[in-house]
């Protein structure tokens, strides 16, 4: 990590490419920078999918979060909006973690076996 002059001496703009990425200082036509977050994502995955109910920080309210899925960002996606509508309830996918409101483990986990994931109940 550069340190902080270093990264506040930085170009941005250059007339020649337009805006620069912060991180790694090229285009950002040519940036990597999410492509390799993404496979540092998947690669520390272990296959097993983790269905957890939680309620702090969300004044009482609960959410099931199926975390661990190994799909990239679009197909998490479209997999969150699937199971949205088995479930009849809104949710959201935030930082490779899909959140569907209200407590719905057991008919998420009968869906996620149906697709072929290994699936574990976690927490409380």
């Amino acid at each position: 990590m550069p340190s902080l002059q270093d990264q506040l001496r930085g170009l941005v703009y250059s007339t020649e490419h337009g805006e620069l990425c912060p991180a790694c200082r090229q285009p950002v036509a040519e940036c990597r920078c999410a492509a390799v977050a993404e496979q540092s994502r998947l690669a520390e995955l272990d296959g097993i999918v983790r269905l957890r109910r939680e309620t702090s920080g969300r004044k009482g309210k609960g959410v099931t979060t199926v975390s661990g899925v190994p799909l990239p960002e679009a197909e998490l996606k479209a997999l969150a909006k699937r199971l949205k509508k088995v479930c009849g309830t809104g949710g959201a996918v935030k930082e490779g973690v899909i959140e569907i409101q209200g407590d719905h483990r057991e008919r998420l986990k009968a869906e996620l076996e149906k697709l072929g994931h290994t699936v574990k109940l976690a927490g409380g």
